[in-house]
């Protein structure tokens, strides 16, 4: 075992499939010789050389459009759009070709390609760099959507989202890449390395690509979240003094919804919590889904604690964001209301 930030963890999982498989290839803007913005491909292109890890255009939809034809011939590509908010320019070529190849080909074909995308705010990165697009992928047919919270999970789940035959849309909470976020921005940043989830093995291992996590067990209120907001229910949840179960979901789609009903009927309360716009947002999915299967366990309405239907604010940003505090204001009216 190693300590390993989530940055060092997605380039560990990166290094062993290049490694293990003649055939992963990683390309990007940036991600060879500067080794990506955010350093997560760093040293790879030196190790393995330029064929296998290389700089690509600015230009997302040819990005995953190459991407594309490489699965389909056998490669297994991980490609790097340097910002999630960026990858609206590839939309067709994620939604009409990669996405629907196997179903079209009736098996024929496939195109297993790993598409990884920094996401989410904390980092004063503006309106253009700090979307959390989750919900536009969970709503295509034949897409895989991963978002992992901590580095343990992150190369585990990186590492089965490459070696799996459908393509994987693999988002990265960048304001957790160097250690995990409580949503207290006016305090010192705690490092992976005081963290238990920020000890990974150094070699092959994975993590189920359909999987939730019980992050914390509980027994008066289930909260369903994901990413960053993992961390900051946590602290809503000691500050509150709600004994709240949280899941992290981990696989936004599939869904491990197994683990989310056997949850919502222990406690009988429900809150969903994610940083993305509310209208539209994934947890109206998980707030329907809760319903449909636990309607007759809930004691009281599903509570949503979201991000505002705004551009995300560069000057505002901490208004934006759920924080703690607001969270916990969701946990407290969950467990009020009948």
């Amino acid at each position: 075992m190693a300590t390993m930030t989530m940055i060092q963890a997605l380039r560990s999982a990166m290094d062993v499939m290049l490694e293990r498989d003649d055939n992963v290839v990683i390309y990007g803007e940036d991600v060879g010789y500067f080794g990506g913005v955010f350093r997560c491909t760093e040293g790879l292109q030196q190790k393995y050389g330029s064929s296998r890890v290389f700089d690509a255009p600015i230009s997302e939809s040819g990005i995953v459009g190459t991407a594309v034809g490489m699965g389909a011939y056998g490669l297994r590509p991980v490609v790097e759009i340097q910002f999630a908010d960026y990858f609206y320019p590839a939309t067709d070529q994620i939604v009409s070709e990669v996405a629907r190849l196997r179903y079209r080909s009736a098996g024929e074909f496939i195109a297993p390609l790993t598409i990884r995308m920094p996401c989410g705010g904390g980092i004063y990165g503006g309106q253009t760099h700090s979307q959390s697009p989750e919900a536009f992928f969970t709503h295509v047919c034949g897409l895989r959507t991963v978002m992992p919270s901590n580095p343990y999970d992150a190369k585990g789940l990186l590492i089965a989202a490459i070696e799996c035959d459908d393509p994987v849309i693999f988002l990265e909470p960048k304001r957790l890449y160097n250690g995990p976020f409580d949503g207290h921005h006016d305090r010192p940043v705690t490092p992976w390395s005081k963290h238990p989830l920020g000890e990974v093995p150094e070699g092959h291992y994975t993590a189920p690509l359909d999987s939730a996590a019980v992050y914390r067990p509980g027994t008066q209120l289930t909260v369903l979240t994901y990413g960053t907001m993992v961390f900051v229910a946590e602290a809503a949840a000691l500050e509150s003094g709600v004994d709240a179960e949280i899941i992290d979901l981990r696989s936004l789609w599939p869904l491990d919804l197994d683990t989310i009903v056997n949850s919502v009927k222990k406690t009988g309360r429900c809150a969903v919590v994610h940083e993305a716009t509310r209208t539209g947002g994934f947890g109206a999915e998980l707030v329907a889904l809760v319903q449909e299967h636990c309607f007759y366990h809930l004691e009281a309405p599903i509570e949503r604690v979201t991000g505002w239907d705004t551009p995300y604010p560069h000057a505002q940003e901490w208004a934006y964001f759920p924080g703690p505090r607001r969270v916990a204001e969701g946990f407290k009216r969950a467990m009020e209301r009948k």
